[in-house]
């Protein structure tokens, strides 16, 4: 850990984290002007993932399930918040001007296929998580006849030895230390109070990220 990282900001942003950072430049490298939309943005990933693309020069289009979540989703940065759920896709082509996104951050699971509709012709879809249950079955002509790109994202993948693991963490935590990442922590609770934890965060209330103090 570097000078001026506190351990439990750091425990709140490693997992997390660096699963951003290989989102944003691995899966899908995001550019300068790119239009990204960020499922779940109120999440540890997402707050984290949207910081970093703006940091890429993008314009972020942040989905959240409450105005609570969709306002800490601007607060990270976010150019435009809007409600998940039903009908999302022609509220993001609304703030769009019609036009598909260049890439979509999916880690819901259930909504792959209307992420794959908000893509644009030749854009990319992200899939690394299932919060939301397993994603239908796409079929491959969905991809062919629009040249779009799906991608499975694992952090696994990427964290493959001690020297790699170091040197993204160095990079995350640096990023942290100089105020270009801000990490929100949504509650410090007791290791022997666990049992709250789990309860807070299957609740879905908690935005941002929930630790356990032994």
């Amino acid at each position: 850990m570097p000078d001026g990282c506190s351990f439990d900001v750091a425990a709140a942003v490693l997992l997390q984290g660096l699963t951003a950072q290989y989102l944003t430049e691995n899966s899908y490298a995001v550019r300068s002007a790119d239009a990204i939309v960020v499922h779940a943005a109120a999440g540890g990933v997402g707050l984290l993932l949207t910081q970093m693309a703006k940091r890429r020069g993008a314009r972020v289009i942040a989905l959240a399930s409450s105005p609570e979540k969709r306002a800490a989703a601007i607060e990270a940065g976010a150019d435009t918040a809007v409600a998940s759920g039903e009908d999302w896709v022609s509220r993001v082509r609304d703030v769009l001007g019609g036009a598909g996104a260049d890439a979509v951050y999916d880690s819901t699971g259930s909504t792959l296929q209307d992420s794959l509709a908000m893509a644009r012709d030749r854009g990319t879809v992200v899939f690394y998580g299932m919060a939301g249950g397993d994603p239908p079955p796409v079929d491959p002509r969905v991809l062919m006849d629009r040249s779009l790109t799906l991608v499975g994202g694992d952090l696994w993948s990427w964290l493959n030895g001690a020297a790699e693991r170091r040197a993204r963490a160095a990079r995350l935590l640096d990023a942290v230390v100089q105020g270009q990442l801000q990490v929100r922590i949504a509650a410090r609770i007791p290791l022997a109070e666990g049992r709250r934890a789990h309860e807070l965060l299957e609740s879905r209330g908690a935005i941002g990220k929930i630790i356990l103090i032994p």
